[in-house]
């Protein structure tokens, strides 16, 4: 079965911006589990070629704070146009009988400051990341990886408590 897949494109000012992520039907004991997609590095020239005039904006949340280091990450992050294409036909031709959706949207700009990078989040006993490069299939020309919170997912058996 193929996934439903949602696509936005959007007018965006550079042409690294756009978020992916997926939905795992079953993951880890938990049902309908996100998975954020993220490139987790990329090169020095990717950061330099950008004009980050205007791409980043003022906090959304009052205790955020900023650092234009970790701001700008959010965008590096985030894939172009055609990055997005090969990771849908990618997950498509792996694992469309696991998913149930494929996303995509543009980042809204400016990007608001003080948001945490996600390749800056650490995994923990919800909190983990799946690490596409290691698997042997993996044929993208660029790193790959899924962040997923278990923590915000049903699990797959319902318990019952009687009482």
């Amino acid at each position: 079965m193929i996934p439903i897949i949602q696509i936005e494109n959007g007018e965006i000012p550079i042409d690294r911006g756009y978020a992916v992520s997926m939905v795992v039907r079953s993951f880890k004991g938990r049902r309908d589990v996100e998975v954020h997609l993220f490139r987790p590095e990329w090169d020095e020239s990717d950061e330099t070629s950008i004009e980050w005039a205007n791409l980043i904006g003022p906090p959304a949340m009052l205790d955020a704070v900023s650092d234009e280091k970790k701001d700008r990450k959010i965008i590096l992050e985030a894939f172009t146009i055609a990055e997005r294409d090969q990771i849908i036909d990618y997950l498509k031709d792996h694992y469309s009988s696991r998913l149930d959706y494929i996303n995509s949207n543009p980042l809204s700009f400016p990007v608001p400051s003080g948001l945490p990078p996600l390749s800056s989040i650490d995994e923990g006993k919800d909190i983990g990341l799946i690490k596409f490069e290691k698997v042997p299939h993996f044929n993208l020309p660029f790193a790959l990886r899924g962040l997923y919170n278990l923590s915000a997912h049903l699990p797959l058996v319902e318990t019952r408590e009687d009482g």
